[in-house]
């Protein structure tokens, strides 16, 4: 990613979006982790502290700024493509990673199933993706709230706010399954 750091030590900082203060952790070799937004900064701050005890608050450097700006676009309506953003998933497990690949490559505002990424995996249990998006550490950039259960419904968001904040994060984008209404005439 950027020469210049050190590959394993871990920075962190919080910032503002249209949905509150979230947070990003990073090193050398990409971002680590996103915190999507707690009741105040400090709640996210402590909440970042316990998932990355090693990571240290610092100011971003120019291409942690970039992928921020990307994401505040985002959480404002602005379709943005977040797949190209560089994770470090050392320690992440093998099917969590593949889940996440597919997960990626749903575009802003579309929807996919837990068993339809089971299907493009060759997996014949939804549960276990379902499990893998649960500990998701970056959320947004691996977009686990464009995934739901199958007939539309919401299924589970093991972020702070839980399926509100699912709901809230599809509403932004304006989500739809293809041609079909909008995932809120679907769940209303």
């Amino acid at each position: 990613m950027q020469d210049h750091l050190p590959e394993r030590e871990a920075f962190y900082t919080l910032f503002d979006t249209p949905i509150g203060f979230c947070g990003m952790t990073w090193n050398g070799r990409g971002v680590v982790g996103m915190q999507l937004p707690e009741d105040d900064a400090s709640k996210s701050r402590s909440r970042i502290a316990k998932r990355f005890p090693e990571s240290l608050e610092a100011p971003p450097p120019p291409h942690i700024q970039t992928i921020i700006a990307e994401v505040v676009a985002l959480l404002k309506g602005e379709a943005r493509d977040l797949s190209a953003i560089p994770l470090d998933m050392e320690g992440v497990p093998e099917l969590h990673r593949r889940v996440y690949e597919v997960a990626r490559a749903i575009p802003p505002g579309k929807l996919m199933t837990y068993g339809e990424i089971a299907s493009r995996l060759g997996i014949d249990n939804a549960r276990l993706i379902g499990q893998a998006l649960g500990k998701n550490p970056f959320a947004i950039i691996v977009p686990c709230h464009r995934v739901v259960a199958a007939g539309g419904k919401l299924g589970g968001f093991s972020a702070n706010g839980g399926g509100m904040t699912k709901r809230r994060l599809l509403a932004i984008e304006g989500a739809r399954r293809d041609e079909s209404p909008t995932l809120f005439d679907l769940i209303s």
